[in-house]
């Protein structure tokens, strides 16, 4: 897989409105954005832009709106940046990584359970 460019935290919250809701159009964008941050339209349409020219958005003009679809999956971009997170702070060791999470975070038996049952699922693949 090729490797995917960084994105910001803030450039992170725009893409996950569209991973969310793509195709989804800049005024739809932008509405969610500035109804959950403190963020001018200007500075939307400015990641919306770094985004694109990373690789990881695209558009396409229907009438006079822009629309925007994700040329990433979350699921891969996500994969991507834990490895990223485990070769960073654990020699790639992705158990360390995980056995430091879970010593970070009081778990309720029913997180333990599903954890469980996660782990169960991948002995069986």
């Amino acid at each position: 897989m090729k490797k995917l460019p960084q994105i910001s935290d803030a450039e992170f919250e725009v893409m996950d409105v569209i991973w969310k809701y793509a195709p989804v159009s800049t005024s739809e964008i932008t509405d969610r954005l500035t109804a959950t941050t403190d963020w001018s339209p200007k500075t939307i349409f400015t990641m919306l832009s770094r985004l694109e020219k990373k690789g990881v958005i695209a558009h396409e003009k229907e009438s006079r709106v822009f629309v925007y679809t994700p040329c990433v999956k979350k699921e891969a971009y996500l994969a991507a940046e834990s490895r990223t997170l485990a070769d960073r702070f654990f020699d790639g060791a992705m158990k360390q990584m995980v056995v430091s999470f879970l010593d970070q975070k009081n778990l309720t038996p029913e997180d333990l359970a599903e954890l469980q049952s996660i782990l169960d699922k991948k002995r069986r693949q």
